[in-house]
C-alpha cells in the first residue's frame, strides 16, 4: 500500500514523538464522530502503531469484532506488542488495494491517515466499499493541504533546500487528498453515495520542537532516504527543531489540521 522509496524505519520514533502530538488527538476526534451502532464488525485499514486501534478497543462493545490491518509486518508486530493486554483485536497483514475479507463482511471500516499513501487510491477506496455491508460506513482522516500544517512545512522546507531538485525529498504524498472535490470524486467513483466531510484544526501546544523534530525525521521513511544520502540524522533533527523554534517558540505552538470523513 505504501508509495514510498524507502522503509519506514523508526516505529517507536513515530509512535512516541508524533501520535501523542498529532495522530492520537485526531483518532479521538475520527471515534468522536462515529455512531452508537456500528452495524457489525469493524475494520481497520493502515493501523500503523496502532493509535487508533487502541481507542476504537476501548470504546467499542466487547462483542464487536474489531480487526486490525497493515500492509508492513513489521508495523503490525508493534501495534501488536503495543496492545498487549487488550483482547478482542484481530491482527491480519494486508494490502488496502486487495483486502483478504469476503464481500460485505463490515459494519464500519475506518482508516487514520492511510489512503493518501495508497500507490492506487481509487483502488483502496473501491475495496473498502467492497468489504462494507450494505449502508456501512467508512470513516477515515487525510491531513489537509501542507500550508495548513506548518509544523510539516517547516520540516519539509529544510529537507528540500537540503536536496534542492530532488524529488524524494519533496514529499508531499501525505497532503494530497485534502482537496474535498477530489474526495468527493474518488468515493463517488468507489460506490459511495453519502459523503460528510469536516476540516478539524486541533492546536499543537507545550512540545519540546526539538522532540518534534526527532518525530518528525527518525519516525518517518526520510531517516532512511537521508541515512543512503550520507547524511547525520542528529543534525538534520537540530535544523528542523530550530525551524519550527523560529515558527512557533519554545515550547512549541501551533496546530495541525485534517479532513474528517464519513461516506456510506
Amino acid at each position: 500500500m505504501i508509495a514510498t522509496s524507502a522503509s519506514f524505519t523508526g516505529p517507536d520514533y513515530y509512535d512516541e514523538q508524533l501520535v501523542p502530538v498529532q495522530f492520537d488527538p485526531f483518532a479521538r476526534e475520527l471515534l468522536a464522530g462515529l455512531p452508537a451502532d456500528l452495524g457489525g464488525p469493524v475494520l481497520e485499514i493502515a493501523c500503523g502503531t496502532g493509535a487508533l486501534t487502541r481507542l476504537l478497543r476501548e470504546w467499542l462493545p466487547a462483542a464487536v469484532e474489531l480487526v486490525a490491518t497493515d500492509l508492513s509486518p513489521a508495523m503490525l508486530q508493534y501495534a501488536q506488542a503495543r496492545s498487549a493486554g487488550r483482547t478482542g483485536i484481530t491482527w491480519q497483514v494486508a494490502n488496502a488495494q486487495q483486502l483478504p475479507f469476503e464481500d460485505g463482511s463490515f459494519g464500519t471500516v475506518a482508516c487514520a491517515f492511510g489512503f493518501m499513501f495508497a500507490a492506487d487510491r481509487q483502488a483502496a477506496l473501491r475495496e473498502a466499499r467492497r468489504v462494507l455491508a450494505p449502508g456501512g460506513l467508512l470513516a477515515f482522516t487525510v491531513w489537509d493541504r501542507i500550508e495548513d500544517n506548518p509544523h510539516a512545512l517547516a520540516n519539509a522546507q529544510v529537507l528540500e533546500a537540503l536536496f534542492p531538485g530532488d524529488p524524494q525529498m519533496k514529499f508531499r504524498t501525505p497532503y494530497e487528498m485534502s482537496d474535498p472535490g477530489l474526495l468527493k470524486t474518488l468515493l463517488a467513483a468507489a460506490g459511495f453515495t453519502s459523503v460528510d466531510i469536516a476540516t478539524r484544526r486541533l492546536a499543537i501546544a507545550g512540545v519540546d520542537p526539538r522532540v518534534l523534530a526527532s518525530g518528525q525525521i527518525h519516525g518517518t521513511p526520510r531517516s532512511a532516504l537521508l541515512a543512503q544520502r550520507g547524511v547525520a540524522l542528529e543534525g538534520v533533527v537540530a535544523d528542523v527543531a530550530a525551524a519550527l523554534e523560529r515558527q512557533g517558540g519554545r515550547p512549541y505552538a501551533g496546530y495541525a489540521q485534517a479532513k474528517v470523513v464519513q461516506a456510506r
